[in-house]
């Protein structure tokens, strides 16, 4: 077995890229074209607008979270240009929703989003996201058309590439619309998305997404989509569900509990650690995978089958549970559809694994997502003792919610703890890291299912 993976080099580094014109002696901001200084004042006058409208109706944490929003917007195109149009195309949509809600006197009126073509069919919250939820599947299933198409073109992979980038775009303007949507139905029922299940995987399935992309940007491969996505549709999967059985899609009041600025900050940051470790724990399927192409014996292939059981595992908890009444066929339809899946990772595996990055590669993917999940899990978990502080007087009470975030937390320190000083590599870090996931789906969705306490404001 292979289990000592060196670091791959990154593809990207100046050195390497073709016509690379940076020096070690060249500053930051000199090396800032005309297109980054105009994102920059975009951003600002976007801010001033912002304060200028709704400073009303913000208390003076928000306003310095808005504050301190600009910076990292600047930042963020400047660090990744692809983000540049990704956030000016969510604003013009989300503008352009908004315009749209305007009646005749000027007043906003959510009843237009039955009226109006682009609001009906597109850009209302439900629309968006709905667009959304169907594209995701689309581009998962353009990414593995390509992981077995005859030829290596690229083309099937290019097609679902640019369909993710297409889900992240609606899925951000869902979330915007919903926001302005929120506000509009009264001043105690407007909250930033961020507050209950559906509104959460939301945001799980557009932070994943972003971040494979980013990835796949940076090394130059395609083929990791075709794992990454199918966490995402599983994602979306659940989302439809509760959208069908709870009519999730209805912006609710938020709670006393949820009634916080903390929530702008600790939430996103939370998921920010989800999406990542979900991330890391495919390509590490991935990586498995392509280590045991060639294996003959089918009960060597572990794996794969419990890739299998885990799927097979889920419809079987959701009916225990009885929330699987109301879906009626649908957890059937899910079991039919994940047994396809595995079957066909099974049967193709060999050339999957031969669309598959080096070893060297989905080492290092796995490696930074963690790493990068963990900074922000760890950022999270403070800001989630703050929280509690200010909610419920004290700053740890064991609640299961808190304990398993903990277990989640302790894991990966221990992973990357035995990655820096040990060396860790190859087949055990990829196994724990694949392991890794089931924890995090536990505490995501499992303690709101079978556990209870002072989080069950997310109970299913």
């Amino acid at each position: 077995m292979n289990t000592q993976v060196a670091t791959a080099p990154n593809p990207t580094s100046p050195s390497q890229r073709p016509n690379a014109t940076l020096t070690l002696n060249e500053g930051y901001f000199a090396r800032r074209t005309w297109g980054d200084w105009l994102f920059a004042l975009l951003a600002v006058i976007g801010g001033v607008v912002a304060f200028q409208r709704y400073h009303a109706s913000m208390d003076v944490y928000e306003k310095a979270i808005l504050a301190g929003t600009v910076p990292v917007v600047i930042w963020l195109g400047w660090f990744w240009r692809p983000l540049r149009q990704l956030m000016l195309v969510v604003a013009a949509l989300s503008l352009l929703a908004i315009w749209s809600y305007q009646g005749p006197q000027g007043q906003a009126d959510l009843g237009r989003a039955e009226t109006v073509f682009w609001l009906k069919y597109f850009l209302s919250s439900q629309s968006a996201i709905l667009w959304m939820s169907m594209i995701v599947f689309m581009s998962t299933v353009f990414y593995w058309i390509g992981m077995f198409a005859r030829k290596q073109s690229g083309t099937f992979e290019g097609i679902g590439s640019k369909l993710a980038w297409v889900a992240v775009t609606l899925a951000l303007v869902g979330t915007m619309v919903r926001w302005y949507e929120g506000h509009q139905l009264g001043p105690d029922i407007g909250h930033i998305p961020v507050s209950n299940l559906y509104e959460v995987f939301v945001l799980f399935c557009w932070m994943t997404t972003l971040f494979y992309l980013y990835y796949e940007a940076q090394y130059r491969t395609r083929s990791m989509g075709a794992f990454v996505m199918l966490v995402v549709s599983a994602a979306v999967g659940f989302l439809l569900w509760y959208t069908l059985v709870r009519e999730a899609h209805e912006i609710q009041p938020l709670v006393p509990a949820l009634k916080s600025w903390w929530m702008k900050l600790h939430v996103p940051a939370n998921f920010i650690g989800y999406g990542t470790f979900a991330l890391a724990a495919m390509v590490a399927f991935a990586y498995l995978i392509k280590q045991q192409a060639h294996e003959t014996r089918w009960y060597k292939l572990t794996p794969i089958w419990l890739f299998g059981i885990a799927l097979c595992f889920v419809p079987i908890a959701f009916r225990q549970r009885n929330v699987g009444e109301a879906g009626g066929s649908y957890w059937l339809g899910y079991a039919i559809v994940a047994a396809l899946i595995v079957g066909g990772i099974l049967l193709g595996r060999k050339r999957i694994a031969e669309r598959l990055p080096s070893f060297e590669v989905l080492d290092d993917v796995m490696y930074k997502s963690i790493a990068l999940g963990f900074a922000f899990f760890t950022v999270a978990t403070i800001l989630g003792a703050l929280w509690a502080a200010e909610a419920w007087g004290g700053y740890w009470s064991w609640d299961p919610k808190e304990t398993w975030a903990l277990i989640v937390w302790l894991n990966y320190a221990a992973w990357l703890h035995m990655r820096l000083m040990k060396g860790l590599r190859g087949t055990v870090a990829a196994w724990w890291a694949l392991a890794g996931l089931a924890v995090t789906t536990f505490a995501f969705i499992g303690v709101n299912m079978f556990l209870s306490g002072l989080h069950s404001y997310g109970e299913l």
